[in-house]
C-alpha cells in the first residue's frame, strides 16, 4: 500500500480558473450549430430548452418550430469534472444562451422548458430572468414512468 496524495487547490489556481471560464463565457463568437438554411434574422419568438441531469446542463436555443439555433453545456463554457453539475456551471450557461439570444434578437418572447433533476434547473431558470428576457411560460417536461418496467424476480434462498 502507497501513501495517499492529497491535492490542495491554491487561491491562485480557483482564481486561474474562474478567470479561463470568464473569458469562455465572454467569447464573443457565432452560436454553435447556426445552419445556414435558417433565416435567423427573423426570429422574434423561441423555445429554451433546459436539459440538467445529475453530471451536466445543456441549454438549447430553438426557435418556434423547434428549429436549433444554439445550444450550449456546462462542459462547453468551460466547467470540466463534477464542477459540471453545480448550480453555478448552469447559470453561466444561461448566462451564455442569453447573451446568444440578444445577439440573434430573439427577447420578445421566449418558452422555457425543463427537463432533468440535477442541481441547475432553478439557477438556469433564474438567470435567463436576470438577464433580462422575456420569459413567457416555464414548463416542467421531465418523463416519468406511468407504471415503470417489470420488477425483477423474487429472490429465492
Amino acid at each position: 500500500m502507497g501513501k495517499k496524495h492529497i491535492i490542495e487547490t491554491n487561491q491562485e489556481e480557483l482564481i486561474k480558473e474562474q478567470e479561463k471560464v470568464d473569458k469562455k463565457v465572454n467569447k464573443e463568437a457565432a452560436p454553435a450549430g447556426t445552419p445556414a438554411k435558417l433565416n435567423v434574422a427573423g426570429v422574434q419568438s423561441g423555445k429554451i430548452f433546459i436539459s440538467s441531469s445529475y453530471n451536466n446542463t445543456i441549454l438549447t436555443l430553438t426557435n418556434s418550430k423547434g428549429q436549433v439555433l444554439a445550444w450550449k453545456s456546462a462542459g462547453s463554457v468551460g466547467f470540466k469534472g463534477t464542477k459540471k453539475s453545480t448550480s453555478f456551471a448552469a447559470s453561466r450557461v444561461a448566462e451564455t444562451i442569453a447573451n446568444i439570444c440578444k445577439k440573434i434578437g430573439v427577447v420578445d418572447k421566449i418558452e422555457v422548458l425543463v427537463r432533468g433533476i440535477g442541481a441547475g434547473r432553478e439557477s438556469a431558470v433564474r438567470t435567463l430572468i436576470t438577464q433580462g428576457l422575456n420569459v413567457v411560460s416555464i414548463k416542467d417536461v421531465t418523463p416519468i414512468p406511468h407504471n415503470g418496467c417489470r420488477p425483477k424476480k423474487v429472490r429465492r434462498v
